[in-house]
Protein backbone atom coordinates (compact mmCIF):
# COMPACT_ATOMS: atom_id res chain seq x y z
CA UNK A 1 0.00 0.00 0.00
CA UNK A 2 1.05 3.20 -1.00
CA UNK A 3 1.85 6.09 1.98
CA UNK A 4 -0.69 8.28 0.49
CA UNK A 5 -3.18 5.52 0.91
CA UNK A 6 -1.69 4.84 3.95
CA UNK A 7 -2.88 8.99 4.84
CA UNK A 8 -6.08 8.27 3.65
CA UNK A 9 -6.95 5.17 5.62
CA UNK A 10 -5.87 6.63 8.84
CA UNK A 11 -8.30 10.35 7.67
CA UNK A 12 -10.94 7.95 7.21
CA UNK A 13 -9.99 6.10 10.66
CA UNK A 14 -10.42 9.24 12.49
CA UNK A 15 -13.46 9.68 10.96
CA UNK A 16 -12.19 12.44 8.76
CA UNK A 17 -15.43 13.66 6.28
CA UNK A 18 -13.23 15.29 3.52
CA UNK A 19 -11.18 11.84 3.71
CA UNK A 20 -14.24 10.20 3.26
CA UNK A 21 -15.09 12.44 0.36
CA UNK A 22 -12.00 11.61 -1.59
CA UNK A 23 -12.77 7.59 -1.21
CA UNK A 24 -15.86 8.58 -3.29
CA UNK A 25 -14.53 10.43 -5.69
CA UNK A 26 -11.39 8.28 -6.49
CA UNK A 27 -13.39 4.93 -6.10
CA UNK A 28 -16.76 5.62 -6.84
CA UNK A 29 -16.76 5.26 -10.60
CA UNK A 30 -14.81 1.78 -10.42
CA UNK A 31 -17.78 0.66 -7.47
CA UNK A 32 -20.56 1.52 -9.25
CA UNK A 33 -19.65 0.05 -12.67
CA UNK A 34 -18.73 -3.03 -11.07
CA UNK A 35 -21.87 -3.71 -9.24
CA UNK A 36 -24.35 -2.06 -12.41
CA UNK A 37 -22.19 -5.32 -14.01
CA UNK A 38 -23.29 -7.69 -11.39
CA UNK A 39 -26.88 -6.64 -10.82
CA UNK A 40 -27.42 -5.13 -14.68
CA UNK A 41 -29.94 -2.44 -13.17
CA UNK A 42 -28.74 0.88 -12.96
CA UNK A 43 -31.04 2.15 -9.85
CA UNK A 44 -30.01 -0.94 -7.96
CA UNK A 45 -26.42 -0.30 -8.84
CA UNK A 46 -26.63 3.34 -7.32
CA UNK A 47 -28.06 2.71 -4.53
CA UNK A 48 -25.89 -1.03 -3.73
CA UNK A 49 -22.79 1.96 -4.11
CA UNK A 50 -24.20 3.87 -1.52
CA UNK A 51 -24.42 1.46 0.45
CA UNK A 52 -20.94 0.39 0.11
CA UNK A 53 -19.33 3.81 0.94
CA UNK A 54 -21.28 3.60 4.18
CA UNK A 55 -20.22 0.06 4.79
CA UNK A 56 -16.60 1.35 4.14
CA UNK A 57 -16.99 4.47 6.48
CA UNK A 58 -18.41 2.30 9.62
CA UNK A 59 -16.03 -0.80 9.17
CA UNK A 60 -12.49 0.98 8.12
CA UNK A 61 -11.04 -0.08 11.69
CA UNK A 62 -11.34 -3.55 10.36
CA UNK A 63 -9.21 -2.64 7.23
CA UNK A 64 -5.49 -4.63 7.59
CA UNK A 65 -3.71 -2.23 5.47
CA UNK A 66 -1.96 -5.52 3.98
CA UNK A 67 -4.01 -4.90 0.93
CA UNK A 68 -4.59 -1.91 -1.71
CA UNK A 69 -7.86 0.12 -0.30
CA UNK A 70 -8.92 -0.62 -3.76
CA UNK A 71 -8.95 -4.08 -3.61
CA UNK A 72 -10.93 -3.77 -0.35
CA UNK A 73 -13.45 -1.49 -1.65
CA UNK A 74 -14.09 -3.83 -4.49
CA UNK A 75 -14.37 -6.97 -2.15
CA UNK A 76 -16.93 -5.22 -0.10
CA UNK A 77 -18.62 -4.19 -3.67
CA UNK A 78 -19.12 -7.66 -5.14
CA UNK A 79 -20.92 -8.65 -1.37
CA UNK A 80 -22.98 -6.57 -1.40
CA UNK A 81 -23.54 -6.75 -5.11
CA UNK A 82 -23.64 -10.86 -4.37
CA UNK A 83 -26.43 -10.46 -1.51
CA UNK A 84 -28.37 -7.91 -3.94
CA UNK A 85 -28.90 -10.35 -6.44
CA UNK A 86 -29.75 -13.11 -3.84
CA UNK A 87 -32.59 -11.07 -2.87
CA UNK A 88 -34.18 -9.80 -5.66
CA UNK A 89 -34.44 -13.64 -6.80
CA UNK A 90 -36.00 -14.24 -3.58
CA UNK A 91 -38.19 -11.80 -3.79
CA UNK A 92 -38.89 -12.39 -7.66
CA UNK A 93 -39.68 -15.85 -6.95
CA UNK A 94 -42.35 -14.28 -4.54
CA UNK A 95 -43.82 -11.38 -6.91
CA UNK A 96 -44.98 -13.12 -10.09
CA UNK A 97 -44.01 -11.05 -13.13
CA UNK A 98 -41.83 -8.81 -11.00
CA UNK A 99 -38.53 -9.42 -13.91
CA UNK A 100 -36.04 -6.49 -13.80
CA UNK A 101 -34.83 -5.59 -16.86
CA UNK A 102 -31.03 -4.58 -17.01
CA UNK A 103 -31.14 -1.11 -17.62
CA UNK A 104 -27.36 -0.21 -18.46
CA UNK A 105 -26.41 3.46 -18.41
CA UNK A 106 -23.64 4.81 -20.57
CA UNK A 107 -21.45 5.13 -17.27
CA UNK A 108 -21.16 1.11 -17.65
CA UNK A 109 -19.75 0.70 -20.89
CA UNK A 110 -16.63 -0.53 -21.63
CA UNK A 111 -13.75 1.44 -22.01
CA UNK A 112 -12.98 1.19 -25.59
CA UNK A 113 -15.88 3.00 -26.88
CA UNK A 114 -14.27 6.34 -25.98
CA UNK A 115 -11.81 5.68 -28.49
CA UNK A 116 -14.23 4.74 -31.76
CA UNK A 117 -14.39 7.73 -34.06
CA UNK A 118 -17.30 6.66 -36.79
CA UNK A 119 -21.16 7.07 -35.64
CA UNK A 120 -21.61 3.74 -37.56
CA UNK A 121 -18.90 1.93 -35.72
CA UNK A 122 -19.82 3.78 -32.32
CA UNK A 123 -23.36 2.18 -33.03
CA UNK A 124 -21.67 -1.50 -33.82
CA UNK A 125 -19.69 -0.95 -30.48
CA UNK A 126 -22.60 -0.14 -28.36
CA UNK A 127 -24.53 -3.44 -30.28
CA UNK A 128 -22.04 -5.48 -29.43
CA UNK A 129 -21.67 -3.99 -25.58
CA UNK A 130 -25.30 -4.83 -25.31
CA UNK A 131 -24.84 -8.35 -26.55
CA UNK A 132 -22.24 -9.15 -24.64
CA UNK A 133 -23.47 -7.66 -21.31
CA UNK A 134 -26.56 -9.91 -21.96
CA UNK A 135 -24.41 -12.63 -22.14
CA UNK A 136 -22.80 -11.71 -19.21
CA UNK A 137 -25.62 -11.20 -17.41
CA UNK A 138 -26.89 -14.58 -18.11
CA UNK A 139 -23.65 -16.13 -15.95
CA UNK A 140 -23.73 -17.68 -12.37
CA UNK A 141 -23.00 -14.59 -9.99
CA UNK A 142 -19.74 -16.20 -9.05
CA UNK A 143 -18.45 -16.59 -12.87
CA UNK A 144 -20.03 -12.80 -13.60
CA UNK A 145 -18.08 -11.59 -10.62
CA UNK A 146 -14.82 -12.70 -12.19
CA UNK A 147 -15.62 -11.56 -15.61
CA UNK A 148 -16.31 -8.23 -14.35
CA UNK A 149 -13.11 -8.03 -12.15
CA UNK A 150 -10.71 -9.59 -14.92
CA UNK A 151 -11.99 -8.36 -18.50
CA UNK A 152 -13.72 -5.76 -17.51
CA UNK A 153 -12.15 -3.77 -14.46
CA UNK A 154 -8.84 -5.36 -15.89
CA UNK A 155 -7.56 -6.01 -12.79
CA UNK A 156 -4.53 -8.86 -11.44
CA UNK A 157 -4.98 -12.33 -10.47
CA UNK A 158 -3.64 -11.15 -7.33
CA UNK A 159 -6.02 -8.55 -6.75
CA UNK A 160 -9.07 -10.56 -7.72
CA UNK A 161 -7.83 -13.23 -5.26
CA UNK A 162 -7.95 -10.57 -2.24
CA UNK A 163 -11.57 -9.45 -3.24
CA UNK A 164 -13.16 -13.22 -4.01
CA UNK A 165 -10.52 -14.93 -1.31
CA UNK A 166 -10.36 -17.40 -3.68
CA UNK A 167 -7.37 -19.32 -4.62
CA UNK A 168 -5.31 -18.49 -7.66
CA UNK A 169 -5.84 -21.85 -9.46
CA UNK A 170 -9.80 -21.77 -8.94
CA UNK A 171 -10.04 -18.16 -9.80
CA UNK A 172 -8.32 -19.09 -13.33
CA UNK A 173 -10.33 -22.07 -13.77
CA UNK A 174 -13.49 -20.29 -12.96
CA UNK A 175 -12.77 -17.66 -15.24
CA UNK A 176 -11.86 -20.26 -17.93
CA UNK A 177 -14.99 -22.02 -17.45
CA UNK A 178 -17.11 -18.43 -17.77
CA UNK A 179 -15.21 -17.49 -20.83
CA UNK A 180 -16.40 -21.23 -22.30
CA UNK A 181 -19.97 -20.31 -21.31
CA UNK A 182 -19.69 -16.72 -22.52
CA UNK A 183 -18.26 -18.00 -25.89
CA UNK A 184 -20.98 -20.62 -26.53
CA UNK A 185 -24.08 -17.99 -25.42
CA UNK A 186 -22.61 -16.14 -28.04
CA UNK A 187 -22.24 -18.78 -30.87
CA UNK A 188 -25.65 -20.07 -30.18
CA UNK A 189 -26.97 -16.36 -30.55
CA UNK A 190 -24.91 -15.97 -34.00
CA UNK A 191 -26.29 -19.10 -35.18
Amino acid sequence: MSLSERLLVARLVRRDEEAFNEVVRQYGDRVFNLVLRMVGSRAEAEDIAQEVFVTVFKSIDSFRSEAKLSTWLLRIAANHAKNRIKYLARRREHEPGGSDSADLADEGRAPAQSHIRGPDVLLEAAETEDIMQQAIATLEEDQRLLVVLRDVEELSYEEIVEITGLPEGTVKSRLHRARMTLKQLLEDKFK
